[in-house]
């Protein structure tokens, strides 16, 4: 088994803007190992969030590839990916994207009834695991800001993805609450030997995780040193 979770190919993406078209990754060649946690940095328009959303299927590539665990994501065809993306990959939005009619617990179980099946038990699991076994039946909006981004990684786990994407997990949150989420997202990881690549805009933040990547201009500048996680540290996950 290769240990590359994630590998694109001659990557690129660009927006329309009127009769002008903005190309916002440039060709990227990237690997990301399997445990990995990579976190993206780069200033504001840079292309982080865009990079994130094509590697986890969200966003069409104009052209290049996008291999996770040995399968090519958009060469499936549309329902095969949207599966796909359901079994094998978990996201965390800034903005949390709960639904404000459904409780925690049923927030964090539309995957798996996505996916045709009763994940409640699941759910409950997924809960307990970030420490809101005792705020199951709350709504959203009963729910602080830390607590909501809680139940929003409860809920990319709880179909107990290879790879989880974060896209600015702490950017609405302070600093307590900041440090608590990451914790959990970390933990996570390295508990379940998930592979995790998280977007941030402080790269204080980012150099907790194993590699940093700095994204400028549509392109991947990645620092001399290189910290890819052990072949024993990934058995002991």
């Amino acid at each position: 088994m290769s240990d590359v979770m994630i590998q694109t190919t001659d990557l690129h993406r660009s927006y329309r803007i009127g009769r002008k078209s903005i190309e916002v990754l440039h060709g990227i060649d990237l690997q990301i190992h399997r445990g990995e946690k990579v976190f993206l940095c780069g200033p504001s328009g840079a292309g982080k969030t865009t990079l994130l959303y094509t590697l986890a299927g969200l966003e069409h590539p104009e052209k290049g590839s996008v291999h996770i665990d040995g399968t090519d994501i958009y060469a499936l065809g549309r329902r095969a990916q949207a599966s796909f993306r359901n079994q094998r990959i978990g996201y965390v939005f800034q903005n949390y994207h709960l639904l404000p009619e459904l409780t925690a617990l049923e927030n964090v179980a539309v995957p798996g009834a996505i996916s045709g099946k009763d994940s409640t038990e699941l759910a409950l699991k997924a809960l307990a695991r970030v420490g809101l076994a005792d705020r199951t039946d709350h709504l959203p909006a009963e729910l602080s800001g830390g607590e909501q981004q809680r139940v929003a990684i409860a809920r990319a786990i709880v179909n107990e993805p290879k790879v989880l994407f974060a896209d600015e997990p702490t950017g609405n949150l302070d600093s307590r609450n900041s440090a608590e989420i990451m914790g959990i997202l970390l933990d996570l990881a390295s508990e379940h030997g998930v592979t995790l690549v998280v977007v941030t805009h402080d790269q204080n933040l980012a150099k907790i995780g194993d590699r940093t990547l700095i994204i400028k201009d549509g392109a991947i500048h990645e620092p001399m040193e290189r910290r890819y996680p052990t072949a024993g540290s990934m058995e002991s996950q």
